[in-house]
């Protein structure tokens, strides 16, 4: 591995675009940590509040409560899909989901990250694509870039760092533990 001396105060973050301006994004802010997260706030109220903001959401579309979503402007999601519990969809880039996909409890989309030579440390983010049928499964993570095909499964707590094949089942390393 090459050796790369950081230089963090360099950082820039060039490329990236938040894709709203300022007022737009800290009102997303607000109005998410005081009203879409909780648990008292109505379905109905909850995805009219993320259409009103950009997001693109299929009839039928269940968003839990505690759901983070970072660009609201930046998630499609289709029709007949749930997204779990505390479920956070870090989308500095887009954020695409199909229809009749199950998104369980406390998963992690990340659409950002760094790259590793360069020495600020700059973005290499990725839009995230989930086709139909899929079902990710509890704090299953998939990180920038990642395409998941149809009717797959993503098993819990996977690390999915790759495309996923359509009608492919994905799971996490299993811990042996004792004398077995």
């Amino acid at each position: 591995m090459t050796h790369v001396n950081r230089s963090l105060a360099g950082f820039t973050g060039r490329g990236y675009d938040k894709g709203r301006g300022v007022v737009v994004q800290i009102l997303w802010l607000v109005v998410s940590g005081a009203v879409v997260t909780r648990w008292w706030c109505p379905l109905r109220l909850r995805l009219w509040i993320l259409e009103a903001f950009g997001a693109s959401i299929g009839r039928g579309t269940l968003i839990r409560h505690r759901v983070r979503i970072h660009w609201p402007w930046k998630l499609v999601v289709g029709q007949d899909s749930w997204i779990g519990e505390d479920t956070w969809i870090l989308n500095l880039e887009p954020v695409t989901v199909g229809d009749n996909v199950c998104i369980s409890q406390s998963v992690l989309l990340c659409t950002g990250s760094h790259d590793r030579h360069s020495p600020t440390f700059e973005f290499d983010n990725a839009p995230i694509t989930i086709g139909d049928g899929v079902w990710i499964a509890t704090r299953a993570t998939l990180l920038r870039g990642v395409k998941v095909g149809d009717r797959s499964v993503i098993g819990a707590t996977a690390l999915i760092t790759d495309d996923v094949p359509s009608d492919t089942l994905m799971v996490a390393p299993r811990a042996v533990v004792g004398g077995r």
